[in-house]
């Protein structure tokens, strides 16, 4: 069984492994699918009575779980979940749209990856809608400060804030890194299944690697090819980045709270897009989207954009007669 999934009946855990092998999905992904369909199984031993009512649900037993009880699921039973989820466990939109994807790869690889069902009522479940809302970045101004608050001080955390708001690595793809990744101006960089894609490395982070690697340890490394170590000369955690730029925003004034390591990946793509009229297409090969949708929320215009674009109506300076 892949990793630590206790409790998973057999079929659930061959489901596991052919998402982590077959579809390449990363360990994280693997768990949230771990985690969603648990979630269902302990509710549908409730729904069938299959569970006394009084064990609390998280302490419901999954491993006996067999076809037979899945095959029973109709479309109102799904209904009946999302509404469960909703009222029950106070899940939002997007937590219970992830779900609905969770049960439709998972009833799509029954019943047509090993022929277990005949019928997928998974494939009519509505999922909720999402209120796309524009992601928090930082604006230029706020970028330079946060980088200022780090020059001089450390030239490891000054090379990781260069790259995440210059190239928009996700801070999994950070840690990473191996030296042996960078090749003069080129990074290749291993994102969401294992999939590989270039990033092409400006002045600034090339000269960033380049202070950087000067002042590394090179004596006791215990992942000599690791780019980013910690002080135990290991490679950095995606934790340790964490703590870092949180220490980082605070120090340059700016609130931890409403900032994180993913809004600097939002940062760099809307300063991309914003001040450097990147392409969106050249913005989705960047980042490393599998769809481009994903990368359109930063086409989003901010309020001095929207004032200036009604300025330049030829119409603007037009005034009334006295």
């Amino acid at each position: 069984m892949p990793y630590d999934y206790n409790d998973a009946p057999q079929m659930l855990a061959d489901f596991l492994i052919y998402i982590d092998t077959i579809k390449g999905k990363s360990k994280n992904t693997s768990k949230e699918y771990f985690y969603d369909l648990r979630t269902f199984f302990r509710f549908l031993k409730l729904h069938f009575k299959q569970a006394d009512k009084q064990t609390a649900f998280d302490d419901i037993s999954i491993d006996d779980i067999g076809i037979d009880l899945l095959a029973k699921v109709k479309l109102s039973d799904l209904y009946a979940y999302m509404a469960y989820l909703n009222r029950d466990r106070a899940n939002t939109a997007s937590s219970r749209a992830r779900k609905v994807s969770s049960l439709k790869t998972f009833y799509k690889y029954l019943t047509i990856n090993q022929n277990l069902l005949t019928v997928n009522p998974v494939k009519d479940l509505e999922s909720p809608k999402i209120g796309k809302s524009l992601p928090k970045y930082l604006d230029l101004d706020s970028s330079l400060s946060l980088l200022g608050a780090a020059d001089g001080e450390s030239k490891r955390d000054y090379c990781i804030l260069t790259i995440l708001l210059n190239c928009g690595l996700r801070v999994s793809e950070l840690v990473a890194i191996n030296i042996s990744d960078i090749l003069k101006d080129t990074l290749t960089v291993t994102g969401k299944g294992n999939k590989q894609r270039t990033i092409y490395l400006n002045d600034a982070c090339v000269n960033a690697i380049r202070y950087y690697l000067e002042a590394r340890p090179k004596d006791n490394v215990h992942d000599r090819d690791a780019l980013f170590l910690n002080k135990n000369k290991q490679r950095l955690g995606v934790r340790g980045v964490q703590l870092l730029i949180k220490k980082y925003l605070h120090r340059a004034g700016l609130d931890e709270r409403k900032y994180s390591t993913h809004k600097l990946r939002h940062t760099a793509a809307t300063l991309m897009y914003k001040h450097g009229n990147v392409d969106i297409l050249a913005l989705q090969a960047i980042l490393g989207h599998e769809n481009l949708s994903t990368t359109e929320i930063y086409t989003h215009v901010d309020n001095a954009q929207l004032r200036d674009a009604v300025n330049k109506n030829p119409l603007s300076g037009i005034k009334p007669k006295d």
